[in-house]
């Protein structure tokens, strides 16, 4: 029997001779390239940290000593690690195994959040926890990568461990890159801390000795370069050591557990090892993949246009004639989009590295001086500069474009990455303006608004999916296309975005039952548009569809629009539970909330009195465990 396959737990794993980790290593990697291939998911993190999994496992006795992975999107062979080697078939789809730590599947996983630079602050509490407790010889161990580290909650949280005295022991996944190569002062520093080891290596070769090299502590630990970032802030520093080397890393490992206080471990990986398809990819090293051929690397279908494509060829079109358009992101140039723009127009495209709140914020004093940046970020990763958006954009009432790529439901990534808050939350924020386009050809007008509005912040929303076909407008009342116009209709339905299509298949569904529907697409639903009164007025019911949470989304202020207009017509809305939503496909889950044409007939007929119950709810059941146990 395989190794792999006969693993139930990390102490399998400490109880390896040295052959048999290097078969292992060899076994995990050959499992994750024909695994991941089949199914999708992160491939090229998971590849760069296979050694350094087996080291931190057979160093650290787990779940006793917390192992903190930051991001969590490397944590694939942690869980081959314990015992979830079966999972991995339904890796990422409905009710299977999640792409990312999940306190639900182990006591092995201390935090699920998936969102960069955090590990640092979990660890620093958690440790404060083991002192108040009196348990100040347990360890916490911290992995993070060299781009997590350009997140500035992760130098908050290193300022606070580095002078606390706490056994904190920080790694340093560092392979040079987050998606794109890392960005800015930091991974110079890095490189030079490289660079220096290098020198010392061949000192030593040379029988001499490196001037000013690091010196050793009576437990273990070197003691970092004077002048170096973690020796100023007071860690203790090992490395910079083979991350791909198990001995090595043991060994390095070792002396940081021996440390009394804060110590960094320095490893050195490389990002998609050990597979070809990966290590050529100067893109991203197959960061995240869907469906694709094990012995190529490529797709395993011819891969369709999807709305990121199509922002990104209007924003270079936008930006051919518009020289004021700049470009921000926050390492994810390729992900959304910007990368097509930054070729084109390098001077005018800026990436700051996984920093958010730095990002908007930055944006603000390019649109004060003059310019008009247009920010993409995942929808998920806006909810970390909501500040920033409210008072340093939204006070200043500067003219800032938000493009929020995978928007509403996103599907395998689970409840972290689900870009369902953007509605409720931006709205909320005075003078903000929200388009949703639902087809290639709304997008690129309603683009093209933004960046000609000058007085106030904008965002524009689309999901992580393919593109559709064009919905045509058969009207228009005001600024709101009217999709579908039928005489005598009992029914308006106003439809967010991407819903359209839903809200039409909802309305021929019903058209077949006697019940005749309006459809409407308001472009821009925040603010409100004052039209959709009168307009929902000429009906007997108002439904709502978006795929943000109900609770403050747009459909709450469609009904107060109409309430505040004096009118008696019901509005019913429909949207996603203010829950986090597992994992599964984007449409298995809109279908299951009762989101797509079936669910909102069902949900127009109820409202109607004719029956037809709302559709029941996946629910993620969290074990709340303490891992200080």
């Amino acid at each position: 029997m395989r190794l792999l396959e006969g693993l139930t737990s990390p102490a399998d794993v400490r109880g390896l001779d040295a052959e048999q980790v290097s078969t292992l290593a060899e076994e995990v990697r050959e499992f994750l390239i024909g695994s991941v291939c089949r199914t999708g998911g992160h491939l090229g993190p998971n590849l760069g940290v296979v050694e350094l999994t087996l080291a931190l496992h057979r160093s650290f006795e787990s779940p006793r000593t917390p192992l903190i992975f930051d991001t969590g999107h490397q944590a694939y062979v942690h869980k081959l690690l314990t015992g979830r080697l079966a999972g991995f078939s339904r890796l990422r789809s409905a009710g299977g195994l999640s792409g990312y730590p999940s306190r639900a599947e182990s006591v092995h996983d201390v935090v699920e959040n998936s969102h960069a630079s955090t590990a640092l602050s979990y660890a620093d509490g958690l440790s404060k926890q083991l002192m108040i407790a009196g348990d100040i010889d347990r360890p916490v161990v911290a992995v993070i990568g060299d781009g997590a580290l350009t997140g500035g909650m992760a130098w908050e949280a290193l300022n606070n461990i580095g002078s606390s005295g706490r056994r904190v022991i920080v790694v340093l996944n560092d392979n040079g890159r987050s998606y794109s190569p890392t960005v800015g002062g930091f991974a110079r520093h890095l490189a030079g801390l490289r660079e220096h080891a290098l020198y010392r290596e061949l000192a030593e070769r040379l029988g001499g000795s490196a001037t000013g090299s690091a010196g050793r502590t009576a437990d273990g630990a070197e003691e970092a370069e004077p002048g170096t970032f973690f020796g100023t802030l007071g860690f203790g520093y090992v490395g910079p050591v083979d991350g791909h080397d198990v001995n090595a890393l043991e060994t390095a490992l070792g002396r940081a557990r021996a440390s009394r206080g804060p110590t960094v471990v320095h490893c050195l990986t490389t990002k998609g090892r050990g597979y070809t398809p990966a290590e050529s990819d100067d893109a991203d090293r197959m960061h995240a993949v869907g469906v694709v051929r094990a012995d190529t690397g490529r797709p395993a279908q011819s891969p369709s246009q999807t709305w990121t494509d199509a922002f990104a060829d209007c924003l270079v079109s936008l930006g051919t004639d518009r020289p004021e358009i700049v470009a921000v992101s926050a390492a994810m140039l390729g992900p959304t989009g910007m990368q097509r723009f930054a070729d084109r127009f390098p001077s005018r495209c800026f990436d700051v590295g996984i920093a958010e709140q730095h990002a908007i914020t930055s944006a603000a004093g390019l649109a004060m001086g003059g310019a008009h940046p247009v920010v993409a970020l995942y929808a998920t990763f806006a909810n970390r500069a909501f500040d920033q958006t409210l008072l340093d954009v939204g006070l200043h009432r500067l003219a800032v474009t938000l493009v929020l790529d995978r928007s509403g439901v996103t599907g395998p990534d689970g409840p972290s990455h689900h870009g369902m808050w953007d509605l409720a939350m931006l709205a909320i924020v005075p003078g903000m303006r929200i388009a949703a386009p639902r087809d290639p050809g709304t997008l690129v007008d309603e683009l093209g608004e933004s960046v000609d509005t000058d007085d106030g912040p904008t965002a524009i929303r689309f999901p992580k999916a393919k593109l559709g076909s064009p919905v045509p407008a058969v009207a228009r009342r005001g600024a709101i296309d009217v999709l579908r116009d039928r005489q005598g209709a009992d029914v308006l339905i106003v439809a967010v975005g991407v819903m359209a299509e839903a809200a039409l298949a909802a309305a021929d569904e019903l058209e077949t039952d006697g019940i005749v529907c309006t459809v409407v697409d308001p472009r821009w639903v925040i603010p409100v548009d004052p039209a959709l009164a009168p307009l929902g007025g000429a009906h007997r019911l108002v439904v709502t569809v978006e795929d943000g949470v109900r609770e403050g989304g747009v459909g709450t202020r469609i009904a107060q629009l109409v309430d505040d207009a004096g009118l008696h017509v019901p509005v019913r809305t429909l949207g996603l539970p203010t829950e986090f939503l597992p994992h599964g496909s984007r449409t298995e889950l809109l279908a299951h909330y009762g989101l797509d044409g079936p669910g909102i007939a069902a949900s127009v007929r109820a409202a109607l009195g004719q029956a037809s119950p709302r559709p029941g709810r996946l629910r993620l059941v969290p074990r709340h465990n303490s891992v200080l146990a």
